[in-house]
Parts: structure tokens; sequence; C-alpha cells
């Protein structure tokens, strides 16, 4: 099949590509590239049919085979359009559900191979690999929450994320429940619980189950295991119109190895480097993308608006932005190539995310971008023309090491790693961060949380209470992997439901009931959250008392009144007529105690609050004498004017209160 150019062929609808498609995808800027590349049903001459297109500018011929050719190379041959790399035919009488691949002859070595269709809107579930002719209609009934999610996604507001495997958060008696029966279940119990998010392991088909999502074959295909395309977009429906956003995990830092896949696409290293040294990522044994190819780019920015655009995306978590940024990532000395410097940042990488972020903010305003990045890398989440990345958010890795690694002390060695709890607050507002305890951190033999935490039963789960009580004192947004709000003891598998059984027990209730009044606390106070990303949000009052392991910080709004005093004891020891200074007199009073009965603490606590007294502490006019309870938060407000209507728990006593 020799190369030849044809003309554009009359068509109605949107699949053939134009001339000016074709520049703009050479040129690494079409970021809609999904509507023309891929499958798409049109009519050609009043007959109706499928229109293929895909990039293969290295191979000798391009044919589609499927289920309506009886999978025959020569059946259906396509066609290059001018010197664009994109080849293209139309099969009459091809429509919705039916089955098929590109069969690609390489130019060189006599090399053919069978692929999905990089652009396919479905693929058949694995481990079957054919891509499927899929149109995507569907009617949205989400008006009202795209209108407003950009306040829902702002730096200002409450944003408290609940992490997702859909294979694995609930089950039906073993069975794997599909996009539609999750939809109320995870509504209902993301809403009980007071989270503002959900933020979804990678839902682009996979052929391997156990890597998660994370090593992507099909980008632009939600997995075929729970259901179709549209089941997915009813999933995100049903959770918009219940008020929580949806984040997708997605990976354009790697690909993996299958024949069916990106990876030597058309005979050559198309979409990954060619050079190993570049191309190959030792950790994972996957490809990396060749970020400085244009036409790579298109693929990859048109993937990122696929999600916002098609699925109502609220933003995208971008994974392993670290492994993209560094050449010599996981390398030793020779085993990477400089950059044109001698440098060993990824040039070509840096301009890609910049690119990105750019394109997704200018496009989708209201939408986040979040960066898992490890390093120190500068500016991840600043604006790109301040030198920055151009995310919106990055995770908080140094936080969450630092804090895990803290917590695994025995509490009476604590006093000797205080510095753990309070070195993030040198570099806490240099990015826009959130505080993440991932799916990472109960696998591959690290254990859940509740086991990581030291001490007999009671012990653990209060250390737990305590920590989650820390990280919603700390500023930045949340971010929890499913089971840990609960303390599910074992560790997380992918090929089993959550222990939801072990509610039956009072700790583990008691444990989701301090998380859900910990997320009702930090969506009703403004102090909570409005300044989660400004310095003038956070001041401490005292984070030196490494003797008793004891912090204590207030928490502002940009009200004056909308202060909240947090005080936290890392030791199992009470602490009575604890001083701590306040900036107002008048009655502080306790909004939550960690150690409430309710929790499954012990009940010490303050009575509901204290008076201040006009007694000099801390740098500040006033001061409290409280007392602590063991391994517990407490959080205090002054002269409560804000509606808060969620159960106030103290140490000796539970009732609903509400001001009017």
């Amino acid at each position: 099949m020799k190369p030849t150019s044809v003309p554009n062929a009359s068509a109605k609808g949107e699949s053939l590509l134009t001339p000016h498609d074709l520049h703009l995808f050479n040129e690494g800027r079409h970021y809609r590239a999904y509507e023309k590349l891929g499958a798409h049903g049109t009519e050609v001459s009043g007959v109706a049919g499928t229109m293929f297109a895909v990039w293969a500018p290295n191979a000798a011929g391009v044919s589609v085979i499927g289920s309506f050719n009886g999978w025959n190379p020569t059946a259906h041959p396509m066609h290059m359009l001018e010197n664009s790399g994109i080849w293209q035919t139309f099969v009459p009488a091809v429509g919705q559900g039916a089955f098929y691949k590109y069969h690609i002859t390489s130019a060189q070595h006599g090399y053919a191979v069978d692929k999905a269709d990089p652009y396919g809107f479905r693929q058949e579930q694995p481990p079957s690999t054919a891509s499927e002719v899929w149109e995507l209609p569907y009617a949205w009934n989400d008006h009202e929450w795209m209108e407003h999610r950009g306040r829902k996604n702002s730096l200002q507001a409450p944003i408290s994320i609940y992490e997702v495997h859909l294979g694995s958060w609930m089950r039906d008696r073993g069975r794997q429940l599909s996009y539609r029966e999750l939809a109320p279940r995870l509504a209902e119990y993301v809403n009980r619980m007071g989270f503002t998010h959900v933020e979804l392991l990678p839902v682009m088909e996979h052929p391997f189950y156990g890597s998660w999502g994370y090593q992507t074959t099909g980008y632009f295909a939600p997995t075929a295991r729970f259901g179709t395309p549209q089941d997915f977009m009813y999933l995100v429906d049903h959770l918009h119109q219940h008020g929580i956003g949806v984040l997708l995990d997605w990976v354009p830092s790697h690909f993996p190895t299958d024949a069916h896949g990106l990876a030597y696409f058309d005979g050559t290293h198309l979409y990954e480097h060619a050079d190993m040294r570049q191309g190959f990522h030792p950790d994972w044994k996957t490809l990396i993308f060749n970020y400085g190819r244009t036409e790579v780019r298109s693929f990859l920015i048109s993937n990122a608006m696929f999600w916002l655009d098609k699925y109502h995306a609220d933003g995208l978590r971008v994974d392993a932005v670290a492994s993209m940024l560094y050449l010599d990532y996981s390398r030793k000395e020779g085993e990477w190539i400089p950059n044109r410097y001698g440098g060993r940042e990824n040039l070509e990488a840096i301009d890609f995310l910049r690119q990105l972020n750019e394109q997704v903010y200018k496009e989708y305003p209201g939408v986040q971008m979040i960066a898992e990045e490890s390093t120190a890398w500068p500016m991840v989440s600043r604006p790109v023309y301040l030198g920055g990345l151009g995310f919106g958010l990055k995770w908080d890795m140094g936080w969450m090491h630092d804090t895990l690694k803290y917590f695994k002390e025995d509490p009476i060695h604590r006093r000797f790693h205080h510095n753990l709890l309070t070195f993030r607050m040198l570099y806490g507002f240099t990015e826009n961060f959130v505080l993440p305890l991932s799916h990472d951190e109960v696998v591959h033999g690290k254990g859940s949380l509740i086991n990581k935490m030291p001490g007999d039963e009671w012990q653990q789960f209060a250390n737990l209470r305590v920590l989650f009580g820390y990280m919603f004192a700390q500023s930045g947004k949340k971010m929890l992997f499913m089971g840990g709000e609960f303390g599910q003891r074992r560790e997380w598998n992918h090929d089993a439901a959550l222990e939801w059984a072990v509610l039956q027990y009072p700790h583990h209730a008691g444990l989701q009931k301090w998380v859900e009044h910990l997320n009702h606390l930090y969506r009703t106070e403004k102090a909570m959250h409005e300044q989660d990303a400004d310095p003038a949000g956070f001041e401490w009052v005292d984070c030196n008392d490494s003797l008793n392991s004891v912090v204590s910080l207030l928490r502002k709004g940009k009200s004056p009144d909308e202060t909240i005093l947090v005080i936290c004891n890392f030791t199992p020891v009470p602490r009575e007529e604890y001083l701590v200074g306040v900036p107002h007199g008048g009655l502080w009073r306790e909004l939550l105690n960690g150690d409430a009965t309710l929790y499954g603490g012990s009940g010490w606590g303050n009575m509901g609050g204290k008076e201040a007294q006009m007694v000099p502490s801390h740098g500040r006019p006033y001061s409290l004498k409280l007392t602590l309870p063991p391994l517990a938060a407490l959080f205090f407000k002054a002269d409560i004017k804000a509606d808060y209507s969620a159960p106030v728990t103290t140490g000796r006593q539970t009732s609903l209160q509400s001001d009017d």
C-alpha cells in the first residue's frame, strides 16, 4: 500500500481533517485532536459510515481491520493526508459497536503489527484489546454545578478529597460494581462524610488491572470493566448533581510496552524517545513520552482537554511529575543524557507542562491542575508568566513523609523528633499545597494507616485521630485514601472491597465519625480554609514545646472574627492547666475534641469551653488554662457567631449546638 495524497472528501460532520487541522496537529497546537482523529461516524456522499484517522508517519501502509471485514488487512486500506503523517479512510455501513484495529506495515524491516486506536473512545474489556467504534452523546444534568464550580475549586474554597479506586471501594458479594451502581452509593457516602471532591485513580483503559490504571493504553477510553463511556458520564454527572467535584488521575509521564498500545507504534519509536536513556523508565519498565515531538504534544494536551470536555472532570491530578522534570530521575551516572546546557532538567517536558497548564486554564478556568511532584522544584504551582510550571496545586510529599515518620515513633521518643511536625511551615506557602495521605502509603508492604500507629489498640486509634486532626489544622487542601477514614486494618488490596464490616466495632466507627466532623468543621469555618494558601491564614502559638510534644496554632479567616485555635497533644499523657496564649478575651468554645467518647476517646476535655483570662502568654494579651486530653486535637473558637450545626463534641459531654 503506497501512501498517496487524496483530496479532502466532501462529508457531513467534523470527522475529516482540514488542512488547518493538519497544520495545528503537526505544530503541536491541536488541542481538540480527538474530534478529528480516531473513529467518527459521518456521511460521505450520502452514505453513512465511519471515518478512521490515525497518525503513523513512518508506516509504509495502514489499513483498518475489524469485525466488519473479517480482520482482513487488505479490505480497507488508508491513505496519507498530504505530508501530515495522518492516514485516513472511510468505511461505509460501519457504526456503533464495531470492533477494530489498525494494521500497520513499517517502511523498514517488513515489520507489521495490529494496534488499538490511540484516540479510540472505547476499548474491549481486558484482556481483549481491540478498539470499539463509539459515539459520546449524553444529556448532562449538572448545569448548576458546572456554572458555579469555579468557586468550589478555588484556592479559597474548602477542598477535602476522597481518593478512590473504583474497583475496590465497594463490591457486591465479591462482584465489582458498575459505574451506575457506584454512583448513588459513592455520592451518599462522600456527602455524609463531608468530603468535597473525589479523586479517581486512573479510569483510562489499562490491560493490567494490578497497575491500578497507571499503565494506560486507552488514553481516551474509560475502562470497560465497569461499563460504557456513557455509564462513566452518569457517574460524574450524579456526583456533580450532589455537589461533589470529580478529579481524575492522569498519567502523561509514561506508558506500557504492550504490543497493541503506543509502543513502537509505526515500526519506529513514535510516541517515545528512541534512545533508552531518555525513552525507558527503569523503575516501572515503561516507556517515556517524547515531549519534544510536536504531534505527541497534540496527543497529550488533547487528551487532557478531552476529559475536561467530554466527561466534565473538575481537574486532573498529574502523576509522577518529578519523573518528567529530571533527565536523571532514577538513573545512575552515565545512564542519562544531559540537556543542551549540560544540565539534568528535561527542558522539553518543562515546556510541555507549561503549555498544557496554560491551555487548560485558558479553556477551563474553573478546574484545578494538581501536580504529584516529590522534589523541591521551585514554583510548581505558580503561573507560567512568573516562571512557574502553571499548576494550581501541588502535593506536599514532604509533609506526608515527615508526619508519618513522626507518628511511627513511640510517643516517649517524639520529643526528639518534634521538628518533623514543625519543619513544614518553613516552606508551607512556597506552593499551593494539598496534604496527601494517598494510596501509595498503604501498599507494597507499607501497611495500613492504623497499623503504622504505635501502642495498643486504643492508642493506635487515638494516634490516627490526632494525625487527622493535625492534618486538618494545617494550611493546605486535604486528601485521604479510601479506608483510612475508618481505620481499615488490612493493607489495601485492589482485588477486594474495603473492610466495611469493621464499622460494627466502636473504635472504627468512632474514627469515621471524627473524620466526618473534621470535614464539617473544615467546610463551615472560614478560618479553616479561606486562607489555605496565604501566610495570613496561619500562625503558630507555640511550636517549640517539644518536651511535652504539644503544638498550638491559630487558623485565621479574612475577617478578624474568624479565628480558630488548635492544640494537639501527641502523647498519651493528659496535661491539666496547660497555658495557651490567645488574641481575644471572652469564652473560647470547644468545637471539637478528638478524645470525646463519641470517637472512642477517654472523655477528657474542657466542658464545652474556657474563659480567656487577661494573663499574657506566648506574646498574646490573653490566655486559656486548658486540659489537654491524651493523643488528641482540640479546636476552639472565640465568641462564635457562625453557624455550626454538626454535633459539637467535647470531652465529657456531647451536644448538638447551633447559633442563630
